[in-house]
């Protein structure tokens, strides 16, 4: 076996250097200072008696001493593996080569993760997410592929660790989901998924359809932050309309025979978020008003974005005919996003919750 030492160090080398430049770009020095200040009012006597600081002050730390040990482990692993090369030097052991090279596919994948977190630039990237997904034009079709899409996306949050709450089901009329809302709890959640918000097209032959014709279906998805702390986001009250009515779909005794389930109206926005998955209307009314705060605060935040043209004219509006991506099962398989240009052959890879590739390329892009 011949061992290409050289490339190895040139790898290594680039390596470093994606490291360095993350490390840059996430500011240490200024993350290190904010935690000897964090750490510092942790050790206040009277710290424990505000129990929601000192939750978030204790989120904080783990959230920059996470950032900070990566940086470190990453930077180890790169020494690590410059002593494995300064041994293939002495002797050049396959085993070890073997070994080089694992480890340099293993620290190449976690150095694009980190450098990935490092476009999470935005004010409420780091949040938790609300996610509603509604089936457009093309009934028990559309109300399925807005079910497969919901497969999706629970099944990306799986593998990236994130926790799913559902909000609102509302089942399809003969199979699928007309509508669901749910919320996807983890670091960096928003920032991640707020590039799938828009139209998602679905090209297939329909298993609906006695004549097995081809059929184009659509479903749309809205994403928006969950603030950790909404108090500094109020809202008119005076200008919401608040109606209650009995939950649907499958439950305990408390569905179908109160009216549990509450509706918010935003008046001004015309802008409505509902809740009927928890036992009492007290419970809904309290998600339904975060949702509908989610909702108002990420509106804000794609006007300002449009109008700084942060985005190029990239962002679409949650629109028939302004579709993000294309998932072609027939007459050839292709998933393919119209903004990046990123495609991937393997949809079912896609559908099964693989939509990193796709995430990637809108981050870099913007």
């Amino acid at each position: 076996m011949i061992i290409d030492q050289e490339r190895i160090k040139q790898d290594l080398n680039k390596l470093r250097d994606t490291v360095a430049k993350a490390a840059d770009a996430l500011h240490l020095p200024l993350l290190q200072e904010e935690l000897t200040e964090l750490k510092e009012e942790m050790n206040a006597p009277e710290f424990w008696n505000d129990l929601e600081r000192s939750t978030a002050v204790n989120r904080k730390v783990s959230q920059i001493e996470g950032k900070l040990n990566r940086v470190s482990s990453l930077e180890g692993r790169c020494d690590d593996i410059e002593a494995m090369l300064e041994l293939l030097a002495e002797d050049e052991d396959e085993s070890i080569a073997e070994e080089c090279e694992s480890e340099l596919a293993a620290l190449a994948a976690d150095a694009d993760a980190l450098e990935l977190e490092t476009l999470m630039r935005g004010d409420y990237d780091r949040c938790s997410a609300i996610l509603s997904l509604h089936a457009g034009a093309g009934g028990t079709e559309a109300q399925d592929w807005t079910s497969m899409l919901y497969r999706m996306y629970t099944r990306y949050c799986e593998r990236h660790g994130y926790k799913v709450i559902v909000n609102d089901f509302l089942d399809g009329d003969e199979a699928g989901v007309k509508s669901v809302t749910f919320q996807v709890e983890g670091e960096n959640a928003y920032g991640f998924l707020r590039s799938e918000r828009g139209v998602h097209r679905l090209v297939r032959i329909s298993p609906f359809d006695a004549n097995a014709r081809r059929h184009t279906s659509f479903s749309s998805l809205d994403v928006a932050p969950i603030m950790e702390d909404d108090d500094d986001f109020e809202i008119n009250m005076e200008e919401v309309r608040i109606d209650t009515y009995r939950a649907g779909g499958a439950g305990g005794q408390h569905v179908n025979r109160t009216d549990s389930a509450v509706r918010m109206t935003h008046i001004p926005t015309g802008i409505v978020a509902q809740c009927q998955n928890e036992r009492s209307q007290i419970q809904n009314r309290e998600v339904c008003l975060r949702i509908l705060k989610s909702r108002l605060l990420e509106m804000r935040e794609r006007e300002r974005e449009e109008q700084m043209a942060d985005i190029k004219g990239e962002m679409k509006k949650i629109e028939w005919g302004s579709q993000i991506r294309s998932y072609v099962f027939q007459p050839y398989t292709m998933v393919k996003d119209h903004r990046t240009g990123f495609e991937m052959g393997n949809v079912d890879d896609v559908m099964d919750g693989n939509i990193d590739g796709f995430i990637t390329a809108f981050l870099k892009m913007q």
